[in-house]
């Protein structure tokens, strides 16, 4: 059974509010890596989750490197 595909609208305002980033670079940064991941999946499953998972933490450590 698949994984229902989450609210792209919802994980991008939640991972811009975590990050403070604006979000029209968090949509575009999730696109893109949700792009990628599609392309090289065998499943799909958590390909969403992994997406998010990996722009959020590339904000956060983005984040932390200012200051």
């Amino acid at each position: 059974m698949s994984q229902p595909e989450p609210n792209i609208d919802e994980v991008v305002k939640s991972i811009a509010e975590e990050t403070d980033t604006p979000a029209e670079t968090v949509s575009r940064m999730y696109a893109d890596t949700l792009a990628d991941y599609r392309h090289d999946a065998r499943v799909f499953d958590y390909v969403p989750l992994f997406a998010a998972k990996k722009v959020r933490d590339k904000l956060r450590q983005n984040t932390h490197r200012k200051h």
